[in-house]
């Protein structure tokens, strides 16, 4: 008898099993063993491929999202090289008050900066805790790279002119001294 399980050999000794199914069961081991069709996944092999499809996944997400902050963090170093290189110093003896992040800021300039920032040929941005003044040009590039640098601007399309002909014709009949000074 050929070396077989020694189990199987016991079995046959002691007559419970014939040995024409001892040889019936030995092929079937040997042909599931070596055989060459594809075999039926079972279900650790799906746990499996789910679990690494999960993780590539998983990977890909926080991949993305680490792109979107480098992207972000590139875009205000940009916008901080802006201002540093295109500010205009604040010359001057007049204050020019103006709202920011909830506070009431105060930067002096000159009459003709005082017009120009009236009529939106300049911007006012903060870098860090300073506010600096900044052409038109440079304020729109910083716009579009952090919007949120950009503290003061009277002539961009995001503050639309909310009055109305109606409130421009009521107010029109009040004068407003010229050397009124906010």
């Amino acid at each position: 008898m050929a070396k077989g399980n020694p189990l199987q050999e016991q079995l046959l000794k002691a007559g419970l099993v014939k040995k024409s199914k001892v040889s019936q069961v030995a092929r079937e081991q040997h042909v599931a063993k070596h055989a060459k069709g594809a075999a039926t996944p079972n279900e650790i092999a799906v746990d499996a491929e789910r679990a690494r499809a999960e993780k590539v996944e998983r990977d890909r997400a926080l991949a993305q999202e680490c792109k979107a902050q480098a992207r972000i963090a590139e875009l205000r170093a940009q916008a901080r090289q802006i201002i540093d290189d295109k500010k205009i110093p604040g010359a001057g003896d007049s204050e020019y008050r103006y709202t920011a992040s909830g506070a009431i800021r105060t930067l002096l300039v000159s009459d003709e900066q005082r017009k120009q920032l009236s009529t939106g040929a300049l911007v006012i941005a903060q870098l860090g805790e300073r506010h600096l003044l900044l052409p038109r040009a440079a304020g729109d590039k910083v716009r579009e790279r952090d919007a949120g640098m950009i503290v003061l601007d009277h002539g961009s399309a995001g503050q639309a002119d909310t009055t109305s002909a109606e409130d421009d014709a009521y107010y029109a009949q009040f004068k407003v001294p010229d050397d009124l000074v906010w």
